[in-house]
């Protein structure tokens, strides 16, 4: 029951909002083993003031607040990052200086819907 939180200073259409929110649930379904089902993705624009990067260069910037429930490999959280990062940088022309990730895990049963409570990831890693 991931939530996959993206700012940026990009303003982007409702047909590229859509398109990006689709490409991350499949990258985030593959390599991190789930269904995209329950992954859930909010964009948010804000002006170029109100976001900062120390390291950031000339172009807009892109962070992500990945919450997802604990358990997964350090090297599945590296690769959906990697594979995200580089769609974004592809398709809304961020600077790779100018993105960043954060993952910040909760137990399964932190993470719910009105239907269902997350249990703990059974991956086969």
């Amino acid at each position: 029951m991931p939530l996959l939180q993206f700012d940026t200073t990009r303003s982007l259409s409702a047909d590229e909002r859509s398109a990006f929110a689709e490409r991350v649930t499949a990258i985030y379904t593959e390599e991190m083993e789930t269904t995209a089902g329950h992954v859930a993705v909010t964009i948010r624009e804000h002006e170029p003031s109100a976001m900062h990067l120390g390291r950031e260069v000339e172009g807009p910037l892109l962070f992500l607040d990945a919450e997802i429930r604990r358990g997964r490999p350090f090297e599945r959280k590296r690769a959906f990052a990697l594979e995200t990062m580089a769609y974004a940088g592809d398709a809304l022309e961020i600077p790779d200086p100018n993105m960043k990730v954060v993952f910040t895990e909760h137990e399964g049963e932190a993470m719910m819907g009105v239907d269902r409570v997350g249990g703990e990831w059974e991956g086969k890693e």
